[in-house]
């Protein structure tokens, strides 16, 4: 994977289209985790939110560069 992405002339991170791609599945996994009333039982539901993402994005991580 390249180190920068070009946009027209701009010089992106080239792990944005992860982090976009982890948003976009922590929205759904968050929409669904709230239907089921997962949250409920959570002491923090912001936490455990910010927790979900910042797994889906490691394990996105951990499987491009590894």
């Amino acid at each position: 994977m390249p180190r920068e992405i070009d946009f027209f002339g701009v010089l992106l991170p080239g792990v944005l289209p992860l982090f976009l791609v982890s948003v976009l599945l922590q929205l759904v996994l968050n929409s669904a985790l709230s239907h089921l009333g997962a949250y409920r039982h959570s002491w923090h539901p912001a936490l455990a939110r910010l927790c979900l993402f910042v797994c889906i994005f490691s394990a996105l991580l951990v499987t491009l560069y590894k």
